[in-house]
């Protein structure tokens, strides 16, 4: 038999392995993943409930622990990897964090222009304190 690696996540099997490793394996990959996902939950609201943490990274560590969350559920739960069977599932992954940050980043834009709009200019401004 051939060595060959593939790239997979916690709980793919391979066409050689038993069913009854694969029937054992998925719960306790899945279990592994529940686990991992209640830890880094409750570590997000400890982080943004201390006082113990520096005031100005709190942000970046709930950013951080966000981003840990996402991997433990596409790895865990959704089985994404980058083996050459899941391209089509990365490419989507691509697609649709890039349709996020345009939406986020459009947002945030649009409301960044209302609030430049919606202000009153200085003529007004003295024409109406007139009245």
């Amino acid at each position: 038999m051939t060595d060959i690696r593939y790239d997979r996540a916690p709980g793919d099997s391979l066409a050689q392995t038993t069913r009854e490793e694969s029937a054992s394996s998925g719960p306790l990959i899945y279990t592994i993943g529940l686990v991992l996902a209640v830890i880094l939950t409750v570590t997000s609201f400890w982080v943004a409930n201390t006082t113990l943490l520096w005031r100005p990274g709190i942000s970046l560590g709930l950013t951080v622990l966000a981003i840990a969350q996402m991997g433990v559920h596409l790895v865990f739960f959704l089985h994404i990897t980058t083996g050459s069977d899941n391209t089509n599932n990365v490419l989507a992954l691509a697609f649709g964090v890039l349709v996020v940050i345009l939406v986020v980043a459009g947002s945030l834009w649009i409301m960044d222009s209302l609030n430049e709009n919606m202000t009153l200019g200085p003529e007004l401004m003295n024409l109406q304190m007139q009245h």
